[in-house]
């Protein structure tokens, strides 16, 4: 692991909150915030893969780089697969972290924590997780779980991602958050597999990845970053950022709301 490189797909065609990259908080586009937290994080250069042109000069206009991307992809991986291609042809950058652009809140600290486990060369994927904390949303099928096999206290192997209350017994039931960082080969290999049986039935993209024998690992992080997918999340986001503008060492409680996944 070398060199990353950070792509942030983004797309304006949410129906529960349309136009949603360019929804305004504190003054800019969210996808800005989300450009600005990705660059925080320091782990390397950082583009938004778009097929809108308002999306582009939106982040053009904050000093970002935005790169157009085919329009017909049915999933951000797809995207950020193209964008990586036409970004570096030669192949420089051997890891690429995939952030969601509904993110405006996300802790910089776990964008670069996510590429920890990449330093094993078993493994293909990295992602998040957090032990979710409320009795709730333990059965609640919005909130996907990930069942995994300790490796230390803040790392599992994933086994298995699932909708359902799982796995069964005492113990802790993890969050899975929808931040991914590829090997550059594996992202190649995961977007030229077909959907997979079990991704079909839990509509769970990174099933695939399980199911062609990729070995998935995730961070164990503090807290599930707020996903912005309706008005009532957007009017949280403005609330949480406005509190961080005003008072820097305010720590806002995220909870664990749902956040949409790949």
């Amino acid at each position: 692991m070398s060199d990353p490189l950070v792509l942030i797909p983004a797309r304006l065609a949410a129906t529960r909150l349309p136009n949603k990259p360019l929804a305004e908080i504190a003054g800019e586009p969210m996808i800005v915030h989300v450009w600005r937290r990705a660059v925080e994080a320091g782990i390397g250069p950082v583009a938004v893969a778009t097929d809108a042109p308002d999306i582009a000069e939106a982040v053009a206009r904050a000093g970002g780089r935005a790169v157009m991307t085919r329009t017909d992809h049915v999933s951000g991986s797809d995207r950020i697969f193209e964008a990586v291609e036409k970004l570096d042809p030669e192949g420089r950058h051997d890891v690429v972290v995939n952030v969601q652009g509904d993110l405006p809140t996300i802790d910089p600290a776990a964008i670069a924590a996510s590429i920890v486990p990449l330093s094993d060369p078993a493994v293909d994927i990295a992602t998040l997780v957090a032990v979710i904390a409320r009795d709730e949303e333990k059965t609640n099928p919005n909130v996907v779980k990930m069942v995994g096999s300790p490796i230390s206290s803040s790392r599992l192997r994933a086994l298995y991602f699932t909708r359902a209350t799982a796995p069964y017994g005492d113990g802790p039931l993890y969050h899975h958050i929808g931040l991914y960082a590829y090997r550059r080969k594996a992202l190649q290999r995961f977007v030229g597999l077909a959907p997979s049986p079990l991704e079909m039935r839990e509509k769970l993209e990174q099933l695939r990845a399980l199911e062609a024998g990729m070995r998935i690992d995730a961070v164990v992080v503090d807290d599930v970053p707020l996903g912005v997918d309706t008005p009532h999340d957007l009017d949280r986001a403005r609330e949480i950022i406005a509190a961080r503008a005003s008072d820097p060492k305010v720590e806002a409680t995220f909870g664990s709301d749902p956040m949409p996944l790949l």
